[in-house]
């Protein structure tokens, strides 16, 4: 009997404490997740996405060198079908309108993280 494959997950933020909070809570839910990368930084997001190839993106929006939504709009230009989750403690009106127009799959507060492993089952692709 064979089982569900894992759905890979790139973690994107530049701060090193809620990337691992990130990784904790993708790794205690488990069920089916696992962090495929992490990166710190714009560029860094896309040489992983590109060599990692994860189903599910969570992006932080305020990052140096570009945004998350700038980030987003660059993968979904190769890939249109990524599911990317935004994931920061700035989100306004327009950052949330603009990320529904991009498509992006959902925009999360980082106040709430325990709902992150929801999120991330949502978008997993059906095995």
């Amino acid at each position: 009997m064979g089982s569900k494959p894992e759905t890979g997950v790139l973690i994107v933020d530049d701060e090193e404490d809620m990337r691992a909070l990130l990784r904790s809570t993708i790794e205690i839910a488990n069920e089916g997740l696992h962090v495929a990368g992490e990166a710190v930084d714009g560029e860094d997001a896309m040489a992983q996405w590109r060599e990692k190839r994860p189903e599910i993106v969570v992006l932080d929006q305020r990052m140096p060198g570009a945004t998350g939504l700038e980030v987003a709009e660059r993968i979904l230009a190769e890939h249109p079908e990524q599911a990317i989750i935004l994931f920061s403690a700035y989100l306004d009106p327009d950052i949330t309108e603009r990320a529904a127009q991009l498509g992006i799959r959902a925009c999360m507060s980082k106040r709430e993280i325990s709902r992150v492993p929801e999120a991330l089952w949502k978008y997993a692709p059906e095995a």
